[in-house]
């Protein structure tokens, strides 16, 4: 009888907050017909939004409480569009085409490009959000070997941060589903991935502006400011590209690439946007890091009974894409539980929660997730749903 009631309970405000929730979707465009990549779109009041995917799509819920509300869509390079949500739900074709801002400063720029990062460097606390908040990220991770993904991790993780001027503070794993692992290697990671999105952010650890050339590459614009792209590169041909605003000295967007070893290599992205208080917070985030490993002798012994060639070494790779879906300026905290033991995101066991991801605010899938998660459903024709399932019951 008690079950009864609580599953009864449970599945009035199940179906209770599934009729509340309201979906905004779409697609970004420019004027050519080609799809933008990485712009925000929300209600900037509410700090309710997402970023769009490589190929302009974009998902994020709602309540009936933000129907008077103004969804905004800003790209840099384009002009802002806003339109009540309201009107945009009741619009048959949810596709929005920017316009290009074009914008030439050409020699009002007297500051050198060295000297404008520097003052963007030191105006970061000014510029973003450095008091506690917390970041709600739905962090993937696909493990790569020999040129396949063979592994797929996601999780949904409450982050305690204080911005790029500062470091995360704590952060406690929510959910966690994984696909079957058909790994052979399983090279497991020291530390759970975020914690090398967040020393890898050169914003983090600082720039050493000695070691680079800096250059204005182009004029932009973001959110009605003029922005300067400007390149560093050091003469390993590692670099820096930062989308600084004109006036506001606020980094919009960081683009990096290095080669830390001989044989391996590191590229990422990070974009932010403004919160209500006009202050800058993470929302998307990408980086793909190449390498390889010594092959293992059970691998070698298998290749010579198949009369393959034997390698002495096998290249691996990881690739993160993270999207921050929930943004909370006033977390403290106590409010959060602890990850105490520091070890490979895999290691963190958590049940597979099937309400929970149908129910999550998850960004469209991107041509980059669907092409990892097709070499993961045809290695053995399973596909990436039965895995969650299957893997969650090892």
């Amino acid at each position: 009888m008690k079950f009864t009631i609580f599953f009864t309970v449970f599945l009035f405000f199940y179906f209770s907050f599934s009729q509340t929730k309201i979906k905004i979707e779409g697609v970004i465009y420019d004027e050519y017909e080609n799809p933008i990549p990485y712009g925000s779109i929300g209600i900037t009041s509410k700090n309710i939004g997402t970023s769009s995917t490589l190929e302009g799509n974009f998902s994020f819920y709602i309540s009936k409480n933000e129907l008077s509300d103004i969804l905004e869509i800003s790209s840099i390079g384009y002009y802002t569009f806003k339109i009540l949500i309201s009107d945009y739900l009741d619009t048959v074709e949810k596709k929005i085409i920017l316009k290009e801002k074009i914008t030439e400063l050409g020699e009002v720029v007297i500051e050198t490009p060295k000297e404008i990062v520097k003052k963007a460097l030191k105006s970061q606390k000014k510029n973003t959000v450095n008091d506690k908040h917390k970041l709600g990220m739905l962090y993937r991770r696909w493990s790569v070997e020999d040129n396949l993904c063979r592994f797929f991790i996601e999780q949904y993780i409450d982050v305690l941060d204080k911005g790029p001027s500062s470091y995360i503070l704590d952060y406690n794993i929510l959910h966690s589903r994984t696909s079957s692992d058909y790994r052979f290697i399983k090279n497991n990671q020291d530390r759970h991935a975020i914690e090398y999105m967040e020393l890898n952010n050169p914003l983090r650890k600082g720039i050493a502006l000695n070691a680079f050339n800096w250059q204005k590459i182009k004029d932009t614009n973001y959110e009605d400011e003029d922005v300067l792209v400007i390149k560093g590169l050091a003469k390993n041909n590692d670099y820096i590209t930062l989308y600084i605003g004109f006036d506001s000295y606020k980094i919009y967007r960081l683009e990096m690439g290095k080669t830390p070893d001989i044989g391996k290599a590191l590229s990422a992205i990070y974009t932010y946007r403004n919160s209500n208080k006009n202050k800058l917070y993470l929302s998307y985030h990408s980086r793909q890091w190449e390498g390889s490993v010594k092959t293992p002798q059970y691998v070698k012994k298998n290749s010579l009974n198949f009369k393959k060639k034997v390698r002495e070494y096998i290249p691996i790779a990881y690739r993160h894409e993270v999207f921050v879906i929930n943004y909370d300026g006033v977390f403290k905290k106590s409010n959060l539980k602890s990850e105490f033991i520091r070890q490979d995101m895999t290691l963190y066991k958590r049940p597979y929660n099937k309400v929970f991801w149908k129910n999550l605010s998850i960004p469209p899938e991107t041509e980059f997730y669907k092409k990892n998660i097709s070499e993961l459903e045809n290695l053995f024709n399973v596909p990436i749903s039965k895995q969650f399932e299957f893997s969650s019951k090892n």
